[in-house]
């Protein structure tokens, strides 16, 4: 008897060999074995919340991971079963229903934070990043708050410009001079 081979529906465009208008790197491999390579790492990541990769293998693993914590937090049965279709370990699958979805619970989404390390890969000099959940305890760099940094730069140099009854004659952020 033929075994039936596993068809993930909704990531069926991101592991099949077409490329008629796709914009996601097939990392040099064919699709059963670049759909083997993600789900694994996925697994990985769940597991320990912060894995070392090249950058391209952590890029194409980004939208995937927040995919799965979006499945965690609709919590129904539904989404453990599409969950679990995807990683490879029980208990990857209940730390995300259990721990990743109750911590995001009231974030609207970018779940992972990709950062390029400064020491390449020996032996090919492949450009290395770490792929990690933000809002975790031991995380590399805290989260920023949305729109606190720029919003007070912003505001500043708005204020300036108020006072001066003009443009400002020096502008407080460079990010900003694109506005006088």
């Amino acid at each position: 008897k033929k075994k039936k081979k596993l068809r993930l529906s909704s990531y069926t465009f991101f592991f099949s060999n077409d490329m008629h208008s796709k914009t996601y790197s097939r990392l040099g491999r064919k699709g059963g074995h670049r759909m083997a390579m993600l789900r694994n790492m996925l697994t990985s990541l769940i597991k320990h919340e912060r894995i070392l990769t090249t950058t391209p293998r952590a890029r194409a693993l980004s939208p995937l991971a927040d995919k799965l914590v979006t499945y965690g937090k609709g919590g129904t049965m539904h989404h453990k079963n599409l969950a679990s279709r995807i990683v490879r370990e029980k208990p990857a699958v209940i730390k995300l229903f259990g721990i990743l979805a109750p911590r995001y619970r009231e974030r609207q989404g970018g779940y992972t934070r990709v950062m390029k390390v400064s020491r390449q890969r020996y032996g090919d000099a492949a450009d290395m990043s770490v792929i990690e959940f933000v809002d975790r305890p031991g995380e590399l760099r805290p989260a920023r708050e949305t729109g606190t940094i720029r919003g007070q730069d912003f505001k500043r140099v708005m204020d300036v410009y108020k006072e001066k009854g003009g443009k400002p004659s020096k502008v407080r952020h460079p990010s900003l001079s694109w506005l006088f």
